[in-house]
């Protein structure tokens, strides 16, 4: 079942890692952004978008990794946008990320996935405004919808998640300074902040996720064990020890 965080924006939350997917009111129709996860999910989501009674006219692709790529027939054959940087890179991912989804969750249309184009300059049927930043992945984009005071922030300001650095490149601590400096100035537009996985933030919970994820990151460039409550997840071991490998090859 979806909640309307604010008005004209919806979010449903997966079991699978609380995946969220978000749905958003434009003038043209409604945009879907990173609907996930199981085959399951995207019928029920489809339910709850047909119960709405407003056409899809698009969706919206935060990030290129698998569970951010998915589509369901039902609904409809529209664009589905990205930056150009994850559109122009998604074929060379987009078979790991079939295999991935397989893998990870039933039920998911393997043949809809990755299937993105450019997103226009103008933003064509997407409200609102994108925060570019290359942190966690290439072509990454947060949705700022400032005239509902709605931060949808992709993989990013998780109360689950710890930040996770792209393996394949360097400079990622820089990339996510970067990111979260860019994300600290949209966030003072809104009140409400969706995250890509965990629980939607309200008020001041919003600057709190930022404080937090700068932590973390400062922790890794000084060397420091990071003093976080994300890590007390037995399951995130592996991905932080795999962060700290990345930081110590790339700072030597």
């Amino acid at each position: 079942m979806m909640d309307e965080v604010a008005d004209g924006v919806w979010v449903r939350q997966s079991e699978w890692v609380r995946s969220n997917a978000v749905v958003v009111r434009g003038d043209e129709g409604l945009v879907l952004v990173d609907p996930g996860i199981s085959g399951d999910d995207l019928v029920e989501l489809a339910d709850d978008v047909d119960a709405l009674g407003i056409p899809v006219v698009a969706g919206f692709s935060t990030h290129l990794h698998w569970d951010h790529l998915l589509w369901h027939a039902r609904f409809g054959d529209v664009p589905r946008f990205a930056r150009a940087a994850s559109a122009e890179a998604v074929g060379a991912v987009r078979g790991r990320a079939q295999e991935m989804a397989t893998q990870s969750a039933s039920g998911i249309p393997l043949d809809l996935i990755g299937l993105l184009t450019s997103i226009p300059e103008d933003g064509g049927p997407v409200p609102g405004e994108l925060v570019e930043h290359d942190a966690h992945a290439i072509g990454h984009a947060a949705l700022l919808l400032a005239d509902r005071g709605v931060l949808v922030a992709g993989d990013m300001l998780s109360d689950l998640l710890v930040p996770m650095l792209d393996p394949r490149r360097s400079g990622q601590l820089d990339a996510y300074d970067t990111a979260l400096d860019l994300l600290a100035g949209a966030a003072r537009h809104v009140s409400v902040m969706v995250p890509g996985h965990g629980a939607v933030a309200r008020g001041a919970d919003v600057a709190a996720r930022l404080a937090a994820d700068r932590a973390y990151v400062a922790a890794l460039r000084r060397g420091d064990e990071p003093l976080d409550a994300r890590l007390e997840q037995e399951w995130l071991t592996g991905p932080h020890r795999a962060n700290v490998d990345l930081v110590r090859a790339d700072l030597g």
